[in-house]
């Protein structure tokens, strides 16, 4: 839990109650999205309840569905549709760039390197992808340049496949500096 910021903590017998597919460990839920599993949990207790009212519990389960799609189906039973969730369409995304070189960071034609209507980017190569649909990058990373236009509409996931590009030699001063 992050100070300033709320969440639900659960004690330790509520934790132990928490079903285990909806259960993370410690029994911290923070706020963004995490907070929906114990609600989801626990919604048959909170029905009715004067702070709990029905638009919190749907709240709960389409957070839930969206941001954990694996725990809400395993605890439901329900599929969840990839359009309900970002999780899966990130992960689908991701999935199908592997072995790809996709953006991880860019720069506009305020940079130096950077010509005019064109954005600058660093892209590295994906090997794999996680459940939450974040990636993990290979070390081989490129540089290459692509239409400010062409990059403002892109996805979220950028593969330089998919988008027409020029692979350009690694700016002097992006280059890793060596200590030592």
């Amino acid at each position: 839990m992050t100070a300033s910021h709320g969440g639900i903590v659960l004690s330790d017998q509520r934790q132990a109650a928490m079903p285990s597919a909806l259960q993370i460990e410690g029994g911290s839920y923070e706020e963004d999205c995490d907070w929906s599993l114990p609600i989801l949990a626990f919604s048959s207790e909170l029905i009715g309840q004067g702070p709990c009212s029905a638009g919190l519990l749907q709240l709960a389960r389409d957070t839930a569905k969206c941001w954990h799609p694996d725990r809400f189906s395993a605890f439901t039973g329900e599929a969840v549709e990839e359009n309900a969730s970002a999780i899966l369409r990130t992960r689908k995304a991701y999935i199908a760039a592997i072995g790809e070189f996709c953006t991880t960071s860019a720069w506009g034609d305020w940079a130096e390197w950077v010509p005019e209507g064109k954005v600058g980017v660093i892209a590295r190569q994906v090997e794999r992808v996680d459940h939450l649909g974040r990636p993990t990058y290979g070390e081989a990373e490129v540089c290459a340049l692509i239409a400010k236009d062409l990059y403002a509409a892109r996805g979220e996931v950028t593969a330089l496949r998919d988008t027409a590009h020029e692979i350009i030699p690694m700016p002097e001063d992006l280059r890793p500096k060596r200590v030592g």
